[in-house]
């Protein structure tokens, strides 16, 4: 039986720690190109594919991407790639979809559609396929998954496909991650990164019974992490990556310069305790201010993301219309984020998380101090 976390809604006031910031700028060297557009004369991806999913099966990239057409409803299509820059194989109906009875309110604030299935995140884990989502309608936006063989997965088969819930239906919850390999012996499942990071651990992924995972909801809390970019933490993007520094994860926030955007971020966690942030970046690795001919210029999100080959690819939803893929060298990607600042000697300096100024300190000190003699008298 999965173990759910009683503490997991915890205290909103409780402080996060946000990691070291890296002081080298961000992004480097990224090379970028168009990797799926939606097809006109097909009429469930006519007119939005975005938020691709990614994982590496054998020799190939196995994409499931969301996709709205003519009737507006949000599904998943198929892809697949050799080099995982340029589509081999893409078929021409949903892999997967969900039919509301009731349009969704929820749904059109995200993404577009009036409800459907969103924003798959894809791990392979021993022999199974598992597809983490948002499902949405009338009831609301919640977070369920599916699993399936690797041999369904690779026929495009999803009929035998288990679902399970994993949030209640009367709460708003998304960006729900599974890692790709156990943490600690144990499968782990990140379902918030704001106001702190949350984890959760499981013996399996059965699910039985009507219990659900819990979590922050609703939208609230959320907020921002000192001394960084963020002016407003949204949730995490794709399954965290392993890495010899730590899990490497994206997640998408809104800049303190234009709150109105939707920025992606990069940060390392650590391997034994990943709702411990050991570094970010100090600046957005993808941001929205190059895209061109979508419906929202304002934003990228991601859902995929792979090392493959000495390669860091990451997958995005460009203006919620098509997928971009940037991709760059892992060790350069990951050396920057991780990089520490240099003093006047040219050594490394340790750069710890954010203290309060010398003379913020002094000044508490003074009050503390006047408050013990005012307690004397």
């Amino acid at each position: 039986m999965p173990r759910i976390d009683d503490s997991a809604g915890a205290n909103p006031s409780d402080a996060v720690d946000a990691g070291t910031l890296s002081s080298s700028p961000m992004p480097i060297g990224w090379e970028k190109g168009v990797l799926i557009e939606p097809k006109r004369g097909n009429s469930f991806e006519s007119l939005q594919t975005f938020n691709t999913a990614a994982v590496v099966i054998g020799r190939r990239v196995h994409f499931v991407y969301r996709a709205i057409g003519d009737d507006n409803v949000s599904r998943f299509g198929y892809a697949n790639s050799l080099d995982g820059v340029n589509i081999d194989e893409r078929i021409d109906h949903p892999v997967y979809q969900y039919n509301p009875q009731h349009p969704s309110y929820y749904s059109y604030l995200s993404g577009g559609s009036m409800g459907g299935v969103e924003d798959p995140r894809v791990v392979r884990i021993d022999d199974s396929v598992y597809v983490t989502y948002t499902v949405a309608d009338s009831e609301g936006l919640s977070v369920a998954m599916s699993s399936l063989s690797i041999e369904d997965f690779l026929s495009k088969d999803w009929s035998r496909a288990t679902v399970r819930a994993l949030s209640p239906r009367t709460e708003i919850h998304k960006n729900w991650v599974l890692f790709p390999e156990r943490v600690r012996g144990k499968y782990a499942l990140m379902h918030s990164i704001t106001p702190k990071v949350l984890v959760d651990y499981f013996e399996d992924l059965e699910f039985e019974g009507a219990r659900f995972i819990k979590s922050y909801h609703n939208g609230v809390p959320s907020g921002s992490w000192r001394g960084g970019w963020e002016g407003r933490v949204r949730g995490i993007g794709p399954p965290p990556i392993r890495t010899d520094y730590g899990w490497l994860a994206f997640y998408h926030a809104l800049p303190k310069s234009n709150l109105d955007s939707y920025c992606i971020g990069a940060m390392l966690l650590d391997l034994d305790d990943p709702s411990k942030i050991l570094y970010r970046a100090k600046e957005p690795v993808v941001t929205p201010w190059d895209i061109e001919n979508v419906v929202k210029q304002n934003i990228v999100y991601t859902c995929g993301a792979l090392i493959r080959e000495g390669r860091l690819f990451l997958y995005y939803g460009a203006g919620d219309t098509k997928v971009h893929v940037a991709h760059t060298d892992s060790e350069e990607f990951l050396g920057k984020l991780t990089e520490q600042r240099k003093n006047g000697e040219g050594q490394i300096q340790e750069m710890k998380p954010s203290q309060p100024e010398k003379s913020t300190r002094k000044r508490r000190r003074k009050r503390r101090v006047k408050k013990r003699k005012d307690t004397r008298k």
